[in-house]
């Protein structure tokens, strides 16, 4: 697979008041504009021709923007990224032997580049929010449980 660029903007890189107004900006063109799929963003004053940007795209910007008004980085990555085993625990939070054990029972689909193992960012993704959903359900379980027993 070819070689996957992340590209991250750190915390602080982007003034934080100027990308809160670009944030409001953006919002209340889109509000007033709801069907619109492609933005028509004017460059500079008085040119003449215009960026076209999907909307999604747009989404994806504002989301951008909003974190950096916050004052956190960002970090953008293709879905199609392969990952190390370190960057895959390391996302998940949780240590590598225990990934890779979760990779030994093929609960995370992989695939071998010699001797190391790599891991699709979407087939990553998709284990986490199935047990973040398998957590919640427990979770709720649990709380339903104390509630029966008046704990």
């Amino acid at each position: 697979m070819a070689d996957v660029q992340v590209k991250r903007i750190e915390p602080g890189a982007i003034d934080s008041a100027q990308a809160a107004r670009a944030v409001q900006r953006i919002k209340a063109y889109l509000q007033r504009h709801p069907d619109e799929q492609n933005i028509r963003v004017q460059a500079e004053v008085g040119e003449e021709e215009a960026l076209v940007l999907p909307r999604q795209a747009v989404s994806l910007l504002t989301y951008i923007l909003s974190q950096a008004a916050a004052g956190r980085g960002v970090s953008v990555m293709p879905s199609h990224a392969e990952l190390t085993t370190q960057q895959a625990a390391d996302l998940l939070n949780v240590s590598r032997p225990y990934l890779i054990g979760l990779l030994e029972r093929e609960t995370i689909p992989y695939r071998r580049v010699g001797r190391h193992r790599r891991i699709r960012y979407d087939d990553l993704m998709a284990y986490k929010r199935e047990s973040e959903a398998k957590n919640r359900a427990a979770a709720d379980e649990l709380a339903e449980l104390g509630q029966e027993l008046g704990i």
